[in-house]
C-alpha cells in the first residue's frame, strides 16, 4: 500500500528529520521544471482537492488570472472545521514541513511571491510546529530570497483565524485574511481572478498542498496509477465514532468500505462486537448513510472509498467522500439525538448572511429539541423535511447545503426512529436524559 503523505515516522517535525527521509528532494526537482510543467504534472496526476469538495486541481489552477504586473497568491485552507474531521491537524502536527514543502512548490507554479496558511485559531500547539517549521526553512535558504539559487522568491506566512467554521468557505477565508468579518462573498468574480486584496488567489486545502510533493517526486502518471478511475493517488481518512482503531489512515482511493470498517488495517470492527448502524462517511456535512446502503450500492455492488462510489445514486441512495470525516455509529446510536447535535452547530456557525440559512437552520435545531423533549409530532417531520428543502441550494454558500443534507437523510433513511420519538416518548432514553440535565420531571 503507497503511503505518500504519513508513514511509520513517529513524528519529522524538524528539517533535519524531514530531510533525513528525502524531504525537499521534490522542491529541488520542481524548480528546475517551468511553472507550466508542473501545472501540467498536477493535472496528470488526476488529484482532486482533498478539502471536500473535490475539484481537479490541476484544472483549478490553470484557472489563475495573469494580468501583467499584479501579484498572485497562494492560500492553504488550515481552518479545519468540519465535525469529526482531524486529518489536517494530524499531519501540520507530524509532518509540517511536507506542508511548508508543497506550499513552495505550489507557489512556484502559480507564480506568487507571497503566500499564506490559514489555520484554525483553536491550533495553537499546531500553530507554533508549522511557524518553526517555516523558520527553519527561512534559515536553510528554503525560502525567502533566491531559493536554492533559482531566482524564485517567496514569503510565507501563517495567520490565525477567529475560530468561525464559515472561514473554511474559500471567500469567507479570504475575507478574515484581509481582516474583515468572515463572510462569504457573491460569486463571481471567483478568486482566481479576484481573491485577496482583488488579486488572483488559488485556496488550496492543506492535504491537497501536501500531496503536490509526491506528485513531482514520482510524476504525475505514476501518482494517477494509484487509485481507482478519477479518484487518484492516496486520501487520508479521520476515522472515529463507534469502532475499535480511531485515527487518521491513510488509504489508496477504492478501499471497499466494508474492510475500511472492518480489517485490522484500518478501524478494526466496531466497538464492543456491536452491529453496524450508520455511517457519516465525509464530515458532518455529506448525508447519512444505513449500514446496508453504506456497504453496498443500491445495485448490490460493494462501495468504495472513492468519489464516485460514496456518491453512487445520488442522494437518494448515496453520499459524499467530502472530507474524509469517517464517522461510525454502532446500533446503540441515536439518530435523531445526532442530527440534533449537527443542527445545533450549523445554527451556532451560521454567518446571518443569507435568510434561508439563518432562518432554517435556526428552526431545524428547534424542531429537533423538540423530538428530545418528548414534544415532536409527525408534522415536525414533514415541517423539518420541508425547512431543510427551503435551506438546499439557496444560499452564497455550501454552509446551507451542509446543514440540510443531514436532516433530508436521517427522515429519508430513518424517519421510523422519529416515529418513535413521536408514538413512545417514554421509552426513549434520549428524552429522558434531556429532562435530568433539565432538572425537570420525567415522563
Amino acid at each position: 500500500m503507497a503511503k505518500l503523505l504519513i508513514d511509520n515516522i513517529t513524528s519529522s517535525c524538524s528539517l533535519s528529520d524531514y530531510k533525513s527521509y528525502g524531504g525537499y528532494t521534490a522542491l529541488e526537482k520542481a524548480l528546475k521544471l517551468k511553472p507550466e510543467e508542473i501545472v501540467a504534472e498536477v493535472q496528470k496526476s488526476g488529484l482532486r482537492g482533498r478539502g471536500g469538495a473535490g475539484f481537479p486541481t490541476g484544472m483549478k489552477w490553470s484557472f489563475i488570472a495573469k494580468p501583467e504586473g499584479v501579484p498572485r497568491h497562494l492560500v492553504c485552507n488550515a481552518d479545519e472545521s468540519e465535525p469529526g474531521t482531524f486529518k489536517d491537524r494530524y499531519l501540520m502536527q507530524h509532518k509540517p514541513h511536507i506542508l511548508v514543502e508543497g506550499m513552495i512548490i505550489s507557489s512556484y507554479a502559480l507564480g506568487a511571491n507571497t503566500s499564506y496558511i490559514y489555520i484554525r485559531g483553536e491550533m495553537m500547539f499546531q500553530f507554533h510546529i508549522l511557524q518553526n517549521a517555516i523558520d527553519e526553512a527561512y534559515a536553510a535558504g528554503l525560502l525567502g530570497k533566491n531559493i536554492l539559487n533559482s531566482g524564485f522568491n517567496l514569503d510565507l506566512h501563517v495567520h490565525c483565524g477567529g475560530g468561525a467554521y464559515i472561514c473554511g468557505e474559500e471567500t469567507a477565508l479570504i475575507e478574515s485574511l484581509e481582516g474583515k468579518r468572515g463572510n462569504p462573498r457573491i460569486k463571481p468574480p471567483f478568486p482566481a481572478v479576484k481573491g485577496v486584496w482583488d488579486r488572483p488567489t488559488v485556496v488550496n486545502n492543506v492535504e491537497t498542498i501536501a500531496a503536490v510533493v509526491p506528485i513531482i517526486n514520482m510524476g504525475g502518471e505514476a501518482y494517477a496509477k494509484i487509485g481507482v478511475g478519477k479518484s487518484t493517488g492516496t486520501k487520508l481518512i479521520s476515522a472515529s465514532g463507534h469502532i475499535n482503531k480511531p485515527g487518521v489512515y491513510e488509504i489508496e482511493l477504492g478501499v471497499p468500505v466494508e474492510e475500511f470498517i472492518y480489517s485490522e488495517n484500518y478501524c478494526g470492527g466496531i466497538k464492543g462486537g456491536r452491529k453496524l448502524k450508520a455511517v457519516v462517511a465525509g464530515g458532518s456535512s455529506v448525508p447519512i448513510l444505513p449500514a446496508e446502503l453504506i456497504l453496498k450500492t443500491a445495485k448490490g455492488e460493494p462501495r468504495l472509498m472513492t468519489y464516485e462510489s460514496l456518491s453512487e445514486g445520488g442522494f437518494a441512495t448515496g453520499t459524499m467522500l467530502g472530507s474524509g470525516g469517517f464517522i461510525v455509529m454502532d446500533e446503540s446510536t441515536s439518530i435523531v439525538k445526532n442530527l440534533f447535535n449537527f443542527s445545533r452547530f450549523y445554527h451556532h456557525e451560521s454567518c446571518g448572511q443569507c435568510s434561508p440559512c439563518r432562518e432554517g437552520t435556526m428552526w431545524m435545531e428547534k424542531i429537533l429539541r423538540k423530538f428530545l423533549e418528548g414534544r415532536g409530532t409527525s408534522a415536525d417531520i414533514d415541517l423539518l423535511w420541508d425547512v431543510q428543502g427551503k435551506i438546499e441550494g439557496k444560499t452564497i454558500c455550501p454552509l446551507g447545503d451542509a446543514a440540510a443534507w443531514p436532516v433530508a437523510s436521517a427522515i429519508r433513511h430513518f424517519r421510523a426512529e422519529f416515529e418513535e420519538y413521536v408514538k413512545n416518548p417514554q421509552n426513549i432514553k434520549d428524552v429522558r436524559h434531556y429532562y435530568r440535565l433539565n432538572n425537570l420531571q420525567e415522563l
